[in-house]
């Protein structure tokens, strides 16, 4: 499955103090046809759906899909923030490269 740092664990729990609304629901990571080396990973709040990997971090679940599940396996999601960027960052040893603008991966 997925490792989250601290950081992001601390991230994730803000967003759910910070709006009502997604409270409950689970940290949706996915992969999405992007760019020019195929995939960007996609970040949502939502239910689980029959056929995702799920794990639980204290205090709430993060879900994958099947497909995305085979190329996040093994990957950490951290949280970064610095003078000049501030998002969720995951270290996949499944990427094989990425595009120029860093936006998308291939596997």
């Amino acid at each position: 499955m997925l490792t989250l740092t601290e950081n992001a664990v601390k991230q994730v729990k803000s967003y759910f103090e910070a709006d009502s609304q997604i409270r409950g629901k689970a940290l949706r990571i996915a992969l999405k046809p992007s760019g020019c080396a195929g995939f960007e990973y996609a970040f949502s709040f939502d239910d689980k759906k029959d056929g995702d990997v799920n794990a639980g971090f204290d205090g709430f679940e993060v879900v994958v899909d099947a497909l995305s599940y085979e190329k996040l396996n093994g990957s950490t999601l951290d949280y970064e923030q610095s003078e000049t960027r501030s998002g969720f960052k995951i270290s996949n040893p499944q990427v094989k490269g990425t595009c120029g603008c860093g936006k998308s991966n291939q596997f």
